[in-house]
């Protein structure tokens, strides 16, 4: 068993298992999609790569190169959650107001014919900034315990 595989995969899990009950909590509902969807709080994509580096880091010393390569790969999973898939979401919800305001104009005048897309763009792709600090907070958790678990 790869542990330190193990242990990212337990955080992604498990914060894609907290998302459930977190959003039932707010619109008191079970959606049972938040199992796989993206973004949200909090962030299985920074639980996952913090929960590894943590392990390794632990593991194999803070000083260890794959510690240093598991750090520089999750800095850049969270940076990109946070700004470049957080903004294709921005972009989405904008592509999906103007198809509904597009549609509306061409229902006031008859001469303009308008074909809804089928389906709607994802919009929630990205993460907040605060998403992304408690997943990397869950991951340390995670990272820490399954270490500390190790050596009993």
């Amino acid at each position: 068993m790869n542990r330190a595989l193990t242990t990212a995969v337990i955080g992604i899990g498990a914060a894609q298992a907290i998302k459930l009950p977190l959003t039932y909590m707010f619109s008191k509902k079970w959606d049972w999609s938040q199992l796989v969807q993206t973004g949200g709080m909090p962030s299985s994509h920074s639980s996952g790569v913090t929960a590894l580096a943590t392990y390794i880091g632990m593991k194999r010393g803070f000083s260890a190169v794959d510690f240093a390569v598991s750090s520089v790969f999750g800095a850049v999973v969270m940076y990109d959650a946070m700004g470049i898939r957080r903004s294709a979401g921005e972009i989405a919800v904008k592509v999906n107001d103007l198809d509904e305001q597009v549609e509306r104009i061409a229902q006031q005048h008859p001469g303009i014919y308008h074909a809804r897309r089928r389906k709607a763009l994802k919009e929630r792709l990205g993460h907040l900034p605060r998403e992304v600090a408690v997943g990397a907070l869950l991951g340390f958790a995670i990272g820490a315990c399954s270490y500390l678990l190790e050596r009993k």
